[in-house]
């Protein structure tokens, strides 16, 4: 069982801006709190040696193996080609291993990025970004973003070309259920993540986007075919649609500008469809907060100088609900 925080009033956790009082975002009142969730309290026990399995595969990993951050468990080998040693093994004591925090499969989570399908010269220059300081994070300084900041820096050239050139291989997975409602589950945060309680209690979802592991341990484990639950707000999805489609009469840029038409990339320029919406709305707010001033960032500086978190949370819960 792991160590967590329950959460009684997620709203009230919003306004919990203790952590983050030297950040610019600190004094803006619709910063997204939500979506930055990073508790460096909650601890979690060291994981047991006991062998575990999943749907789908014949693999048993431990959950001492899966928290391990210089192992990557391969649940499903035949669904990709061999990793790379640094996103298998990543180099000790420099640096951990991609697959570790990013999945053998480049799926991710909520709380970091999917990197499966990206183009390999844009996730060679995020690396550079993060090494030079020129993407950061609007929040609290969380765990993923620390370690990501910690790999950067002490990876070489070739390791981060190796890397890129292996997840940008991959095929995204359909892995996140978009569900349009009022009221959702009470959740409890691990850590770095939502779960969701086991409970029949509900609040109101209110400006948010509630993003759970359908399984925790599942999820624990890292496995590549975990699915996710995204919440969003009743109606959430149409009024996405038309800021994506047409900008919403000068509140932002039709995505497809960039993205393409099917909104899955264009050379550089990353896929957006069927994405975290938790990974969207940050990346949304971090650019608008100048958290992310890389050399693409200039592209988005139009889409997101008028967008409200409202439109933030509308972008992100239709984006996810796309075919990656």
């Amino acid at each position: 069982m792991f160590v967590t925080m329950f959460l009684t009033a997620l709203p009230a956790l919003a306004q919990d801006r203790s952590d983050v009082s030297d950040n610019p975002a600190a004094s803006d009142a619709s910063f997204p709190m939500w979506a930055y969730p990073w508790d460096p309290k909650v601890k979690l026990p060291p994981g047991d040696h006991v062998p575990r399995s999943v749907p789908g595969s014949s693999a048993t990993f431990s959950m001492a193996q899966a928290q391990d951050l210089y192992f990557a468990p391969d649940w499903h080998p035949d669904d990709h080609p061999p990793m790379p040693e640094i996103v298998a093994r990543g180099r000790k004591p420099e640096v951990r291993a991609c697959g570790s925090c990013h999945r053998a499969e480049g799926t991710g989570g909520p709380e970091n990025a999917s990197l499966a399908g990206l183009p390999a010269p844009y996730i060679v220059q995020q690396v550079a970004d993060f090494k030079s300081g020129a993407r950061k994070a609007s929040g609290p300084a969380r765990g993923p973003v620390n370690l990501m900041l910690q790999n950067a820096k002490a990876l070489t050239d070739a390791e981060v070309q190796s890397a890129a050139e292996y997840f940008s291989r991959l095929k995204p997975k359909a892995l996140i259920k978009v569900v349009e409602t009022d009221l959702v589950p009470m959740v409890r945060l691990n850590r770095n993540h939502y779960v969701a309680l086991k409970s029949v209690d509900k609040e109101p979802i209110g400006l948010r986007i509630v993003e759970v592991p359908a399984d925790a341990e599942r999820f624990e484990l890292r496995d590549a075919r975990s699915p996710f639950i995204a919440y969003v707000p009743t109606g959430s999805i149409g009024r996405g649609e038309a800021l994506a489609k047409t900008g919403g009469s000068g509140t932002t840029v039709p995505c497809a500008t960039c993205h393409g038409s099917d909104l899955k990339g264009v050379g550089p320029i990353p896929s957006i469809a069927g994405r975290s919406p938790s990974y969207l709305v940050r990346q949304l707010y971090d650019f608008k907060q100048g958290a992310r001033a890389g050399s693409l960032s200039p592209l988005m500086r139009p889409t997101v100088e008028k967008l409200a978190v409202e439109d933030m949370v509308a972008l992100a819960a239709y984006l996810a609900s796309l075919a990656p």
